[in-house]
Order: C-alpha cells, then structure tokens, then sequence
C-alpha cells in the first residue's frame, strides 16, 4: 500500500467498552500495525449529558488490557468545538448549508403528517430560501441534491448506492451549538488525515451523508470498510441478555486477553483453518479483505475453549499473580494466602505456592476464576461434601485405614508428594490392599469429591495441618 495509514477507533463515552466495539479497535489497530501506519484513539464526547470521565477511563483500560496501544495522545472531541464552528460558518458563507428555525415540536408534527398520508418522513426543505431571522434560535442545514445516488465503495460490502430521494438536508449543527455526528466526525476524520474508516455495520447508513459533507468541504474521501455486526446465540444483535458483553467484564470472569483478541478476530476475518494465533501472527496476516461480509454469531463455548488453551500456554508466575485477586474476591484472607506462600517458600520447594497451584489445576479450568473456585479447598474453608462420593468411598473399611494412614502422616518428614505417595504404596503393599482403597477415600475427605488432581499433589499444597484436621473430621463421622 504506497500511502501511509492512517486509522482511528472512536468510541463515545457512555459506557464500557462492548465486544462489538472491541473488535473495531482490534481491526483498526491490526491493520494499522500490519501496513506499518498509525492507529488513532478520538473520544466522540460531545454528548455531554452521557459522557463520563469513568466511561472514558473504562475504555482506556479496556483498550490496555487487550495490548492496543495508540499512536498519538487520544483526541477528544469536546475540545474541537471551536473547529467545528470554523468549517459549520464556511458552509454557511458558500450557501452549502443553511439556517433551519423550525422548532423540534413543528418538526415532530410534520413528521407525523408525513407518515400518515404514506410520505417519507424527510425533512420538507421549508428553511431552505427562507431569511435569517435575528434572535430566533436555528439548526444548521446540509444542503443536498434531491437527485442522484451516493456510492459508497465499501472494502468489505463492494458498491452500495443510496438514493437521494431517501435522503434530506441533515442538521449538521444543533441549535444548541454542537455538532451532530455526521458533521463532526468528517472534520476530525479529515483533519487528522485518516485514510480508512473501519467500523461497524451499523454506521453504514451514516456514510452517504457523510460523504454528502466531505464534498460540501472539498475534503478527499478515505476509503470506507463497514464490519457486520455480532449476533448473539439466537441471531439477534448481541446484548446483555445473552450475558456478558463489556470487555473488562471478561477479565473479571478471568479470561486471559490473549483468548479475548484470539477470538474477536475470528468473528469475522480468517486465514485458512487456522484457530490459534500469536500477536505477532495477527499482524502479519490480518488484511481487511478476509472480513466477511455476514453478520458472527458469539459462541461462548468457543472462547472458554480457546481460554482454556492459553490458560494452559501462559506462564505460571503471571497466572500466579491474577489467581490472588481471585482468592480474595472469594474471600480468603490475605494474611491467610501470604501464609501459605510464606510455609510452601520456607519449605525449600521450588517455584511458588501460587505457581504450584496453577500447574496441578489449570488442565481442568477454562478460567482463571474457575480455577481458583477449583482450588479454594486448599485454604481453610468449609467443605461441600458431596454425598454420592462420601456414600461410595467412606465404608467404616476405607475409615478405619484412613486412622492408620493418620497416624503415620503425622510423622512423615517432608508433606510433599513423593514421601507421600512412598507412604500409601508402602501402606496398600503391607496391607494387601489397592491404591486407591485409601488414596480415593483421602481425596474425598480432602476436597469433597471424588474428583481431583492428582492426590499427593493436592494434599502436599493443602499442607499437613489442614490434611490432618480434614481427616480427623472425616473420622469423627461428622460428614455424610
């Protein structure tokens, strides 16, 4: 591509980041970084009544979370009034836009008329030649020919025509003073030298009046692609119904943002069978025309899959640090997870308790959240016994070995899996019995299933005093 790119993801600050408008930020930053060009960040926040700094916040966080990062300090629109006016009054001087006093009330009316009597609801052109009239508070009117189509030549959608005769002279300026969208998302587009414009389907429409402006202002045209829409499950447009949609809502689900990116960009763009990319692989395959042109369907049970792999990919020690925030959200004190890390480090064992943690549990989580659920027994909490695995494995047989087996883990040496597992072999050898005569009934009493990692592992990271207290309870009878 011999021109330099230049694209932007511009969100308007009234909420938190979607999915939708995730994937818009992740296509523009891919195919900005895959042609070498520039991704720009603009905050749309002349809605002034919806805008918040906390929705600004949120998306910026959203945006770092996923690794988009910007190429230029972020634009905010509500401090380029001044340059909408310039460019509204230039159109006013040249007659391409005129003043429109009609009242939103008269308008409403008319419209109503309209639909009535089976016409379209546009606006009539009555303001058109009319005389200014001092005091009276107007609109700004985009003159357009009521003749002719707009061709949008869309990368993703081919040519799409819009008939003039659908069309009206669009209010550009409120009478308030602001612009309108339309208006002024060509003056930022074209003075920042955008040369794609990539969005959602949704703004489709928009584009032949926005075209209508670039002419109007003489602006040249940067080439327009319109993404198709995300569908929830049951093919209507995804909302909060179908669960979460937010994108720091998946964080806090614990969904890694290497999963997120991996399946946003598959909502829509391919390259061949591939599933699974690295960031780097992304930008070097990414290209604009891969993109469908039919709306994706969001599969939750593709992205815990996909979450579930990189899960399995990352680095214990980063899995490690965001399994914390997870215990303590579920309420294990931090002086009681500093604990068990300090005893597992004085232990002399390598890596970290946390570390441990994520190796022996991530193979049966799909997410963060999910594995620390999975391993919260390790601390000193209520068991949830289940009664079908204690009404199988703990038969006054299986407790009266588990007594004996009791009395020789108190004196073991070192409570790691492999003295552990010598013990139990030792004790099924002596005693003629099968492994997991006893090493099934221990992992009931520790966990409260009959489910579970590997055994001496999970009882090496419970620790020897909460092992021998879960043991004793059993033994008392006090479950079941």
């Amino acid at each position: 591509m011999s021109e330099r790119v230049r694209v932007r993801f511009a969100p308007s600050p009234t909420g938190h980041l979607h999915v939708g408008g995730a994937r818009t930020a992740l296509y523009n930053w891919l195919f900005a970084r895959h042609h070498g060009g520039t991704f720009i960040l603009r905050i749309e926040d002349t809605d002034v009544e919806r805008s918040t700094e906390e929705s600004v916040e949120a998306i910026l966080e959203s945006l770092r979370w996923l690794g988009l990062d910007w190429d230029e300090e972020p634009y905010r629109q509500a401090g380029r009034l001044s340059i909408y006016q310039e460019y509204a009054e230039q159109l006013l001087k040249v007659d391409k836009a005129y003043r429109c006093y009609c009242t939103p009330e008269e308008l409403e009316e008319r419209r109503k008329e309209a639909l009535q009597t089976g016409r379209s609801p546009r606006y009539d052109g009555r303001c058109r030649d009319g005389r200014p009239e001092p005091g009276k508070p107007f609109a700004l009117r985009l003159r357009v020919s009521d003749e002719g189509v707009t061709v949008v030549e869309d990368l993703i959608h081919g040519e799409v025509g819009f008939d003039h005769a659908e069309l009206d002279d669009f209010i550009v300026v409120r009478s308030g003073g602001l612009p309108t969208y339309n208006f002024a998302v060509v003056i930022d587009d074209a003075l920042l030298q955008v040369t794609h414009v990539i969005r959602g389907d949704d703004h489709l429409s928009n584009t032949p009046k926005q075209i209508q402006v670039y002419r109007a202002l003489n602006f040249p045209l940067p080439r327009f692609a319109h993404i198709p829409l995300i569908l929830g499950p049951d093919r209507t447009r995804l909302s909060k119904r179908h669960g979460a949609t937010a994108v720091l809502a998946y964080r806090e689900l614990g969904y890694l943002p290497e999963a997120m990116v991996n399946y946003l960009v598959r909502l829509g763009w391919s390259h061949g069978d591939q599933e699974i990319f690295s960031r780097e692989e992304l930008v070097r395959y990414f290209d604009i025309a891969r993109v469908g042109n039919t709306p994706a369907i969001f599969d939750q049970a593709k992205l815990n899959w996909l979450n579930a792999h990189f899960l399995r990919e990352a680095d214990p020690k980063r899995l490690a640090d965001l399994l914390v925030s997870f215990y303590r959200q579920a309420g294990i004190a931090a002086n009681e997870i500093e604990a068990k890390a300090g005893d597992w480090s004085n232990s002399g064992r390598a890596g970290t308790f946390g570390e441990a943690v994520i190796q022996t549990f991530r193979e049966r989580a799909k997410t963060v959240e999910e594995l620390a659920q999975a391993s919260l027994f390790l601390f000193r909490v209520p068991i949830d016994y289940d009664g079908q695995a204690v009404e199988t494995h703990l038969q006054p047989a299986a407790l009266t070995h588990l007594r004996e087996i009791c009395d020789r883990l108190q004196r073991v040496n070192r409570f790691d899996a492999s003295p552990l597992e010598k013990l139990y072999r030792d004790f099924v050898a002596e005693k003629g019995l099968k492994l997991g005569d006893v090493a099934q009934p221990t992992r009931v009493a520790l966990t409260g299933r009959s489910v579970s990692p590997p055994v001496f592992h999970v009882m090496e990271l419970v620790g020897r005093e909460i092992c021998l207290e879960r043991l004793g309870t059993v033994l008392e009878r006090t479950v079941g």
